[in-house]
């Protein structure tokens, strides 16, 4: 350790942080991954359940069990490995209560509405949205969530929840219809 400190004093101007990423212990690698996650992960369990201290509650177990296979999780992609754990862990608790009520609205993470509109307005869309969400089966909220509101493609959306891509293109297709019908866009202030 000796010799490798003397030689990072002896490099001032090469930036220590790459020489340190690649030596990095289990749990600063896994720190560092949390810290660029906690965000999206949120994001994606929030828009899965529906309740802000559930989807804390999701995002806790996912980066427990995504620790626990850290080994694994990091040789592709850490955060696909992780959404799908946090896909799967919703299912489980899915299994386990079969009701959902939507209790609250008011802690949506990041992005509450769209420049120069009424921040009461973003909630009530917000909150039509999700209870929309709510009221799709879980296959097509997943496939929704991940494809359209995540980003993901459909490829990504496949490989994450094992399903061929076609299925992901046709039950994606119904869930947006199926959305559509259950929103009242009018209401809303939007096209039909």
């Amino acid at each position: 350790m000796t010799a490798t400190s003397d030689a990072a004093g002896a490099l001032d101007d090469v930036p220590v942080v790459d020489v340190q990423v690649t030596h990095t212990s289990r749990n600063a690698e896994f720190a560092a991954f949390m810290a660029a996650a906690a965000d999206p992960l949120h994001r994606t369990a929030y828009l899965l359940c529906g309740d802000r201290h559930r989807a804390e509650e999701l995002v806790q177990q996912t980066f427990e069990r995504t620790y626990r296979s850290w080994g694994r999780a990091r040789e592709g992609d850490p955060l696909a490995y992780a959404r799908r754990t946090l896909a799967n862990l919703r299912i489980d608790t899915w299994r386990s209560t079969r009701r959902e009520v939507l209790t609250d609205h008011d802690g949506f993470p990041e992005g509450a509405g769209r420049p120069g509109q009424d921040a009461t307005r973003a909630v009530e869309e917000r909150d039509a949205v999700v209870r929309a969400l709510l009221l799709l089966p879980l296959r097509q909220r997943r496939v929704v969530v991940l494809r359209h509101l995540v980003g993901l493609s459909e490829e990504e959306v496949s490989r994450e929840l094992g399903i061929p891509r076609g299925t992901v293109k046709s039950t994606s297709s119904r869930g947006l219809a199926r959305l559509r019908s259950v929103l009242d866009l009018d209401a809303l202030g939007g096209p039909r």
